[in-house]
């Protein structure tokens, strides 16, 4: 009989996708697969009043840990044992992790950014421009701000998150960091060493046009998106047009995937595997 299996499951939301339709199951399940790891990765959908009893759950049953993805990425804070150093400074918690007897809250959205992004380049002293200032700009900007860039520029509609993020960025990281309101084609300074698009244009539309002048962007610059869905977006094609190295979302997904797989397991998994089953996943 064969030793019982490990287990990690995703704490969703009422909204998320069967594991059927889930590609982030795919991705880690692929990976447990290829490197004969005799775990599991479930979906479960969790309401908002069950997620202590889940979180209790979890940890009496022996569960190697979870994922968390809306509406419980904060809420679930209040249940853990302790935070990683990015889930503290961001205040929000998508991937626990078992450590004795402790369940940890850690943050692997802005870590696999950060894992992509140090593929084509080291960001310690570069400057940075991120558009964007919602969950996954806020995480992108934390690991970055750990990481030692120089200075950011956060570029948002919204005012008030806008300079909300810029100012846990000077507070906690004591980072460079400022903010401008977005208003008409953004134009990219001199000097700028990395463009991100950390919104949700592009989202299932390879044709949606990010507000930018897209002639400011110059050879050199390193230019990501986060969409994965489709991942040669718009900012990626005309990036790479101009001479940008352009990073796709897919490379951040997969990377979130492949942290948590770490923390979990303890390995190094396949990032060629991983990347196929997303794609299959995906439809790509």
């Amino acid at each position: 009989m064969s030793a019982q299996p490990n287990f990690l499951y995703e704490l969703a939301g009422s909204m998320s996708q069967g594991a059927a339709g889930n590609p982030t199951v795919a991705m880690i399940e692929a990976a447990f697969a290829h490197h004969g790891l005799h775990w599991r990765y479930v979906n479960m959908e969790v309401t908002p009043q069950d997620l202590g009893t889940a979180v209790r759950g979890a940890k009496a049953l022996g569960f190697r840990g979870f994922n968390c993805s809306l509406p419980h990425k904060v809420t679930v804070i209040a249940h853990l044992d302790g935070l990683g150093e990015s889930a503290a400074v961001m205040g929000a918690v998508n991937c626990v992790v078992r450590r004795g007897d402790k369940l940890i809250g850690e943050n692997t959205d802005g870590k696999g950014f950060l894992k992509s992004l140090s593929s084509v380049c080291d960001p310690r002293g570069k400057t940075v421009v991120l558009f964007g200032a919602g969950g996954a700009a806020r995480a992108i900007a934390v690991e970055l701000g750990l990481a030692g860039i120089r200075q950011i520029t956060i570029v948002n509609r919204s005012a008030a998150r806008g300079t909300e993020l810029v100012e846990l960025l000077k507070t906690k990281l004591n980072l460079n960091a400022n903010f401008v309101q977005w208003q008409g084609d953004y134009t990219i300074s001199s000097g700028t060493d990395i463009v991100i698009n950390a919104t949700s244009i592009g989202l299932y539309d390879a044709d949606a046009r990010l507000d930018l002048d897209v002639s400011s962007l110059k050879a050199g610059m390193v230019v990501a998106d986060v969409i994965a869905n489709p991942p040669r977006t718009r900012l990626i094609r005309d990036a790479a047009e101009r001479g940008c190295q352009a990073l796709d979302g897919l490379g951040m997904l997969v990377n979130q995937g492949i942290v948590g797989v770490q923390y979990w397991t303890g390995i190094e998994p396949d990032a060629a595997v991983m990347r196929r089953a997303l794609e299959q996943a995906l439809g790509l």
